[in-house]
């Protein structure tokens, strides 16, 4: 039941694909949400990892899935506060509001919903 973000290697002639996760910005995801929206709402961006300026990570996957959590600091075992917990719930919101609308998904439009919530 874990989550993980990893980058893809190499793909191989029967289906397989090599994955790893050599930087420190992959690896198991923890303290967030994964939210899932339709792949075509999801838009190509230069960097899919998303450090927004009001504390939420979010990671946009091309095939729809997208990682939500509060910003990780150095000490990725403390606890998760109220206050980040509210922030990272106001993006899930935010995605999810793009996603039944048909609206694109994309770092843009993101921010923008959440200025307005």
């Amino acid at each position: 039941g874990d989550v993980l973000s990893a980058e893809v290697q190499t793909f191989f002639g029967d289906g397989a694909m090599s994955l790893h996760t050599r930087s420190l910005k992959y690896g198991k995801l923890s303290s967030g949400e994964l939210v899932t929206v339709p792949p075509a709402l999801v838009r190509r961006a230069k960097q899919h990892f998303h450090r927004f300026a009001f504390g939420v990570d979010v990671i946009f996957g091309m095939n729809g899935f997208l990682w939500v959590g509060p910003q990780a600091g150095d000490d990725v075992s403390s606890p998760v506060t109220a206050d980040q917990r509210e922030r990272t719930c106001r993006v899930r919101n935010a995605l999810h509001l793009l996603a039944q609308n048909f609206q694109p998904v994309s770092a843009a439009t993101v921010e923008a919903l959440y200025a307005a919530s």
